[in-house]
């Protein structure tokens, strides 16, 4: 097991360790397209020794060159896309300095071995600690391992004791025969030669019997391992993979890869495939000689009938949906699908036979279950376009795996006569779907029907929907494991905060690098909860409370307010909250009681209440005068109106507070808890444009305008601020400042004292 692996086992404060490790530099997709061959270099060599690192550089290339050819096979784009530009920068990074490139890997994996471990001792007073489980899975995979090779073993053992029974027959029937020919000879045997045979022949036939009996006990043996292997395989391994693709869907960690669950399932399908060839060698045996009471004959059918049994329960479970419906144009959010826009899926066979290849024809079909459910006769009704069969082949994968992904897809709704009612149970994004796949495996003496299901699945007819269609999809994959429960939302079960807390973290470490805290967990659980809860672990949350009641007074759910933040985040502020800049979700009273005892000017980030469509806002703290209460100021929300104008680091290195009779200035000068502006915020600021020179022939045209610029400007009342003996004179280098945005024409206009 990879230590890349092991590290996505791990809770999702320890995952939030793994993504500061990667950056530009060296990104986080090399390290898991590569992982297995990143572990087994000697890094810490490379990085003391320019000829090795070298080396190892241009093997790091040829590796990524390979993982783009896979990538080319699959014919996907994106990936494609992505691979071409991690090698340019590492080419454009570490060309001329591969040493340093071995320093970063080498750390790197340093690092991710100090965060396992820190995990593995950080629940050590915990049953079931982060340590036991990440032993306990491999210490799971040794026995799986070693179940799954007795079975194989076994198989050779059987067929090698079956020669050696046809060894045994075909010498028994050969001095038979031979006893029978010399009689009828002219010359005949002595009566007591005869007597002789005859008791050989009696021997021979009683290790025949015995051989046939122990050969027969042998398969049931092997029968009994390969069933209780086959269960732990099904009943654990794959319930658990299952599981975990839930909790990734949702934006939890990744899932583990399934090559290993398939290689499993492919031995043992493939000794159950040789068994009942084994059966058919022992049914030509008793065809040839048979005898009362023969062992062959007495067991032969519930042989047969077990070993069918066995490998039909196992090619029906191996069929999987490897990557749940998902719209390439929202990838971070499966199973929302948009009628009329085109969405992909992925099939795959865990048993991997080569007789299997180009044989198995997969049909899609669209709520077969729905119709069972009775009470769901108001579900609105789709129809799938799109090419609905696919046949399962080995080429589409890069790992040769038996695969069908359907990537042309689409839905639409059925127009029936009328108009639809709003009499049904459920709203639109409460409706849950499915998509089910069926397939039918043939063979000699062996028909096997193969079918499959989707997750559910909230289909939505606009745009607008898909934050509560996303709600719904993150309330069942946290609350239920069984994907036919298409009635879920006609009596939602409540969350426990412990849980909810944890997908709502997974929310922003999916898409950023940092997820949530304890202390914006713990303002988001009062918030739910209450204040007097504290964000109590064991507390319950309805479904209504989290995305359909209106929250304390705001005429918006709890979840419409936090999908606006995270919109809010993407687009605008993605460096500064990846960076820890923003403080984010913290009430009113604890932003006093952190602000109230720091340096003036000292002042935090933090996410409007008030705003349903994400906005954020800073508050800084005034020194006391005359022995009074520190002053606080916030700032009116900024929102995507204002960010998509100026950015919001140049908001704060621009910002003014002005009263009457006083200069414009920045009173922020420390991001809590001291760190000066211009360090926090310095590597993120627009860089001023360059005038053009008098000569410059090739500058742009005067166009007779005065050039702008927006600032953000605050007008308060002078008893609100500072006494004015604080304010002025203003520094040289406010004088400039205020120069360089006002321009020469204004600036005594601002100056000015009346």
């Amino acid at each position: 097991m990879t230590q890349w692996y092991q590290l996505q086992q791990l809770d999702s404060k320890f995952l939030e360790q793994v993504h500061q490790l990667y950056d530009d530099s060296f990104p986080m997709e090399i390290r898991q397209y590569l992982a297995q061959w990143l572990e087994n270099q000697d890094w810490e060599h490379a990085a003391n020794n320019i000829s090795f690192a070298t080396v190892l550089f241009h093997d790091l290339l040829s590796q990524l060159d390979d993982q783009f050819s896979r990538f080319l096979i699959e014919n996907n784009f994106l990936l494609q896309h992505n691979i071409r530009k991690s090698k340019r920068n590492l080419q454009d990074n570490f060309q001329e300095d591969p040493i340093h490139m071995a320093m970063i890997i080498y750390n790197c994996l340093k690092e991710e071995r100090k965060i396992l471990n820190s995990a593995q001792l950080s629940n050590q007073m915990e049953v079931g600690s982060i340590q036991n489980t990440v032993i306990g899975m491999l210490d799971k995979q040794k026995e799986l391992d070693a179940k799954v090779k007795a079975v194989k073993n076994s198989v050779v053992d059987v067929e090698q004791d079956i020669k050696t029974l046809e060894d045994m027959q075909d010498e028994y029937d050969f001095k038979c025969k031979t006893l029978q020919n010399r009689e009828h000879e002219s010359n005949g045997v002595s009566q007591e030669e005869y007597k002789k045979e005859q008791m050989n022949l009696k021997k021979m036939f009683l290790s025949l019997d015995l051989k046939r009996k122990e050969v027969v006990n042998k398969i049931v043996q092997l029968l009994n391992t390969t069933e209780h292997t086959q269960s732990a395989l099904i009943n654990e391994e794959l319930v658990e993979w299952k599981h975990r693709q839930q909790t990734a869907c949702i934006g939890g960690p990744p899932n583990a890869c399934l090559d290993q669950l398939q290689n499993w399932f492919t031995i043992v399908a493939e000794s159950l495939q040789q068994v009942r060839q084994q059966l058919k060698k022992l049914e030509e045996l008793e065809q040839k000689f048979t005898y009362d009471p023969d062992p062959i004959t007495k067991n032969k059918q519930v042989l047969q009938d077990r070993t069918y049994s066995l490998f039909k329960q196992l090619i029906q479970s191996s069929f999987v949906v490897e990557r749940q419906p998902c719209m390439p144009t929202h990838p971070q959010r499966p199973l929302v699908l948009k009628t009329g826009v085109q969405f992909t899926v992925k099939l795959r066979l865990l048993v991997k036979l080569q007789e299997l290849n180009y044989n198995l024809k997969v049909k899609v079909l669209f709520d077969k279950y729905v119709a069972f459910f009775s009470s769901l006769c108001m579900f609105r009704k789709f129809n799938i376009l799109g090419t609905n069969t696919k046949v399962m082949n080995m080429e589409e994968s890069t790992n040769g795996s038996l695969a069908a992904e359907f990537r042309h897809l689409q839905l639409k709704e059925q127009k029936n006569a009328g108009s639809r009612t709003n009499e049904g149970p459920l709203i639109v994004t409460e409706e849950l779907h499915s998509l089910s796949f069926e397939t039918q495996l043939c063979q000699p003496g062996l028909v096997v029907d193969l079918e499959t299901t989707s997750l559910p699945i909230v289909v939505i007819s606009n745009v607008s929907q898909l934050p509560s269609g996303w709600a719904s999809i993150l309330w069942f994959n946290m609350l239920s494991t069984d994907p036919k429960n298409l009635s879920f939302f006609l009596n939602p079960p409540y969350a426990k905060w412990s849980k909810l807390s944890e997908v709502l973290s997974w929310q922003f470490s999916s898409v950023t690098k940092r997820g949530l805290n304890a202390d914006q967990l713990s303002m988001l659980g009062e918030k739910l909860l209450g204040p007097t809860s504290g964000g109590s672990h064991d507390g319950l949350i309805p479904w209504t409370r989290f995305c359909k009641e209106n929250i304390n007074d705001k005429n918006f759910p709890f979840w419409l307010w936090i999908e606006g933040i995270l919109e809010l985040i993407k687009k605008h502020l993605l460096c500064l909250w990846n960076d820890g800049c923003i403080m984010g979700f913290i009430s009113k009273e604890k932003e006093r009681a952190l602000l109230k005892d720091q340096s003036p000017g000292t002042f935090l980030l933090r996410f409007s209440e008030s705003s349903r469509e994400g906005a954020i806002t800073f508050t800084w703290v005034e020194g006391s005068q005359n022995g009074k209460s520190p002053q606080f100021h916030s700032v009116e929300p900024y929102t995507k109106k204002e960010l998509s104008a100026v950015t919001f680091p140049d908001i704060i290195r621009n910002y003014k507070v002005m009263a009457a009779e006083n200069i414009p200035e920045n009173p922020l000068r420390f991001l809590y808890p001291d760190i000066p502006k211009d360090n926090a915020f310095g590597k993120y600021y627009s860089r001023p444009k360059e005038a053009p020179e008098p000569m410059d022939l090739d500058g742009p045209k005067g166009n007779g305008y005065i050039k702008t610029e927006l600032i953000s400007v605050s007008e308060v009342h002078p008893s609100r601020l500072q006494s004015p003996e604080n304010l002025l004179p203003m520094s040289p280098e406010e004088f400039d400042e205020v120069s360089r945005i006002v321009g020469p024409a204004e600036i005594d206009t601002v100056v000015c004292i009346t």
